[in-house]
């Protein structure tokens, strides 16, 4: 895997994946205070919470659940000093489909976080991992 990040002007950055995509990412500068993009903590939950998505999702397809939607809220707090590392992350999961099965999204949310989201095994050597769920029935 690489990646290659150009500094553009103050605090602003351009990221291109190593399969082509590119990001714009900085952090608050200037008189106004404005943020270009994503800052690279912000990218790195918003991966997170993407790597486990992205798990939860096809764990329930494979399992032939009739899942319509998969949204993760993440909140995180991170140390006083630096280097400041996440040291708190809350996945929220908000699952949407017809008659799922609330312990099979259990088991989905729990494969993920704990076994299969290299992202989560990464920062669980310093935060804390915390995640809970709702299931939103669509039945007529």
């Amino acid at each position: 895997m690489k990646a290659r990040i150009k500094w553009v002007e103050g605090r602003t950055f351009i990221s291109e994946s190593g399969s082509g995509h590119k990001l714009v990412l900085g952090t608050a500068f200037g008189a106004e205070g404005q943020t270009p993009g994503p800052s690279p903590m912000e990218l790195v939950l918003i991966g997170t919470g993407g790597c486990s998505a992205f798990d939860v999702v096809h764990i329930l397809e494979k399992g032939r659940e009739a899942i319509e939607d998969c949204v993760i809220e993440l909140e995180a707090e991170r140390a006083e000093k630096d280097p400041k590392v996440f040291t708190r992350i809350h996945m929220h999961f908000v699952v949407k489909g017809q008659g799922l099965a609330p312990a099979k999204v259990q088991r989905a949310i729990d494969l993920s976080v704990e076994k299969y989201c290299s992202a989560s095994a990464m920062l669980a050597k310093t935060a804390t991992i915390t995640h809970d769920f709702e299931i939103v029935d669509t039945l007529p």
